[in-house]
């Protein structure tokens, strides 16, 4: 009688199973179709013209990428980080300089020319001391010309010699 009850259990047991993980079962090692959809092809391509800044947005722009990467300079020679990070930093500096320069009338080119060239000289500088003995020196030769740059070229002082 015992062993009726136990067989009747387990038989319940397994046909609740069976019925229960026989789809899942089946749905989990069956293969999926490999039938994927069509994408369509792109016959005429749109070219994106990229945002229509006016000059004094772009030149507001490199200033400030500009100033960051030289703030961003600065804090490297403090800490005396990797030469490359430091060679990155004057890079890029040196990049938003020129991109502030196409913007400028002649005459404020000529003056802004002449913060470019102590800038390159700052590169060389930099590149030449590989063993960072000369950070301090380089430190404040970058904050002196982020002070006269910032005094001379802010935007108020040259939006009317935008061109």
């Amino acid at each position: 009688m015992m062993i009726r009850k136990i067989m009747a259990l387990i038989v319940g047991l397994f046909l609740l199973v069976n019925t229960i993980g026989c789809e899942a079962f089946v749905r989990k090692f069956t293969r999926k179709s490999k039938n994927k959809p069509v994408e369509e092809m792109v016959l005429v391509p749109e070219e994106w013209k990229g945002l229509q800044m006016t000059k004094e947005q772009l030149y507001r722009q490199h200033l400030l990428f500009w100033q960051s990467w030289q703030d961003e300079l600065i804090t490297s020679l403090t800490e005396k980080s990797s030469l490359k990070k430091r060679k990155d930093c004057v890079e890029q500096a040196l990049k938003n300089l020129d991109g502030m320069r196409s913007l400028l009338k002649e005459t404020n080119q000529k003056q802004l020319d002449v913060y470019i060239k102590e800038m390159r000289s700052l590169q060389t500088d930099i590149s030449s001391d590989i063993y960072a003995n000369s950070n301090n020196a380089n430190r404040r030769e970058a904050e002196k010309l982020r002070r006269n740059i910032l005094q001379r070229f802010s935007y108020n002082d040259v939006r009317r010699d935008l061109e």
